[in-house]
């Protein structure tokens, strides 16, 4: 049943899978404050069985980097090709990079960004326009690289693999483009390999009061909806820039609130060769956490308000990330979800309760409780997020309902309206799905919390 349910799905984008999940594996950091670190370290440390204690070599890495001078850095790296694959599969904290990144001299920052793109643009605890710049690097010498190939006399074989991975990173470069009208764009994850991954942020992390993550299901791939998910990040950024416009209009006091918003594609999401595996999940669960908690080391103590919006098998990482890691968000969104581990809301890390689900009507995969318990149950404890379609009272618009299982990122739907009053801390406002008529389409009518 479950792969005639994704083979109808691939036919469009998104979708489910998987089955028996782990718990997040419990990994030793060690500390890479260079005013508190353990002595540098000459080389990688690997034991006699070949296995890598890869926490430990990130760590006395990073520091060791510390302590050579700037001049070394570049040697350093190529002396050891596989140093940065190495950290950045098991990063330190994001705090303690943060530490590491603020006490580096400046010569030494200079040297590990000329030297080291790959792994400054994708280490969480880095500055975000430092990642910025280092993976549009690694982007614009890739796309060259492999244009190059392309244009050569290489084999037909190596040719087409190369034509494929330039159209993965060309969509990539393309979905960065915005007008001066737009907000600003910046790519702070990378990774040019295989179906790729990446992480659009439309605004300003660093200033943003409300920051929301969209994390895609099954057959999201980089090559063919990046720019699909960077512009419902686009869409999601401009209604709630238009909300927060609206309460500020009705209140006496002026904030000039921000948001930023994250097209998040950030693990390998599953397609029908992977179906029926948990892997993706994991994988999905690990670097959502990683990135949520190295934003919330960067603003230290200006924090944002974090919510995530997930879909479909989107759903199943994120609640293994807010259940199985230490860190709180403040609302999350959840449509077409085919279940997790989580058993109800208390086992997630939402302040408040905050969590909204979603379900069109001819989507074939909620109540499926693939992966576990089903987020739209009574039991679970969530709230009701309306996607059917509704009138907006307060904008005297009808908001278009989604059907089937792709349709919950149209912009001027429900859904969307729900996601950005949601995202924006005024869940009060959000419309429930099995709601009477009447209360649906005069829900909104309540005037903005204080």
């Amino acid at each position: 049943m479950l792969i005639e349910i994704a083979l109808a799905l691939a036919t469009s984008v998104i979708g489910l899978p998987a089955a028996e999940v782990s718990g997040a594996p419990a990994i030793e950091f060690h500390s890479i404050v260079t005013s508190d670190s353990p002595s540098p370290f000459v080389g990688p440390v690997v034991d006699t069985t070949g296995s890598l204690g890869t926490a430990t070599f990130s760590a006395r890495t990073l520091t060791s980097l510390a302590s050579m001078p700037a001049d070394s850095i570049p040697q350093f790296f190529a002396s050891r090709p596989g140093a940065i694959e190495q950290i950045l599969a098991s990063p330190p904290p994001a705090q303690e990079v943060a530490l590491w990144w603020g006490d580096l001299a400046s010569d030494s920052q200079v040297a590990l960004e000329s030297a080291s793109p790959q792994l400054l643009g994708n280490l969480e605890g880095v500055p975000y326009t430092i990642r910025d710049v280092s993976n549009r690097t690694v982007l614009d010498e890739t796309i060259v690289e492999l244009t190059a190939v392309v244009d050569s006399d290489a084999g037909r074989a190596v040719q087409q693999s190369a034509r494929q991975q330039l159209n993965m990173l060309s969509s990539i470069s393309e979905s960065l483009a915005f007008d001066r009208a737009a907000p600003e764009r910046t790519l702070i994850t990378l990774d040019v390999t295989g179906q790729g991954k990446a992480a659009i942020v439309l605004g300003d992390l660093n200033e943003a009061d409300y920051v929301s993550f969209l994390v895609p299901g099954m057959f999201f791939t980089i090559e063919g909806q990046m720019s699909y998910w960077a512009d419902a990040a686009d869409a999601l950024y401009c209604e709630q820039q238009e909300w927060l416009d609206y309460f500020e209009a009705q209140s006496v006091f002026t904030r000039n609130e921000t948001v930023a918003t994250v097209a998040w594609i950030g693990y390998d999401t599953p397609n029908l060769t992977n179906v029926g595996a948990i892997d993706n999940a994991n994988q999905g669960r690990d670097t959502l956490a990683q990135a949520i908690i190295g934003l919330q080391a960067l603003r230290g103590s200006d924090q944002p308000y974090i919510a995530v919006v997930a879909h479909s098998y989107g759903t199943t990482a994120a609640m293994m990330a807010l259940s199985e890691y230490d860190f709180d968000i403040d609302a999350l969104a959840m449509v077409g979800s085919p279940g997790s581990p989580a058993k109800s809301v208390d086992d997630l890390h939402v302040r408040n309760g905050n969590v909204f689900v979603g379900e069109a009507a001819w989507d074939p995969i909620p109540n499926s409780s693939y992966f576990g318990a089903d987020p739209g149950t009574e039991s679970f404890g969530a709230q009701s997020l309306g996607v059917g379609g509704a009138f907006d009272v307060v904008t005297k618009q009808s908001l278009a309902g989604s059907v089937g299982h792709n349709e919950y990122f149209t912009p001027g739907s429900e859904s969307m309206r729900n996601f950005a009053l949601l995202c924006i801390g005024r869940s009060d406002l959000v419309i429930p799905e099995h709601a009477p008529a009447v209360e649906r389409a005069f829900g909104s009518l309540a005037g903005p919390s204080s």
